[in-house]
């Protein structure tokens, strides 16, 4: 699946972002929301999407008001996964 076609399938998720700008969303933005709201398919199309590290990778460099957007139950436990199985030597 790519990524346009991934976002256009989660669409209902970008409600606030206007039709013509969701081609422009972040990836951090993409992870952030499918890790939040996605269902476990949903977490399984963005990993073959954008590859395990690359979502471990964003997932870890949230800091401040990023961060926090994860739920706390998200955050502990994508952090036991992704250091499970894609652990980032340069970033935790």
């Amino acid at each position: 699946m790519t990524r346009s076609a991934l976002i256009n399938k989660h669409k209902v998720l970008f409600w606030y972002t206007p039709e013509d700008k969701k081609e422009a969303i972040s990836d951090a933005l993409l992870v952030e929301t499918l890790l939040n709201y996605g269902t476990l398919n949903d977490i399984r199309e963005l990993i073959e999407t954008l590859g395990l590290e690359n979502v471990a990778r964003i997932f870890f460099s949230a800091s401040g008001r990023q961060k926090g957007n994860y739920t706390p139950q998200i955050r502990h436990y994508f952090t036991l996964v992704f250091n499970r199985y894609a652990p980032q030597r340069d970033i935790k």
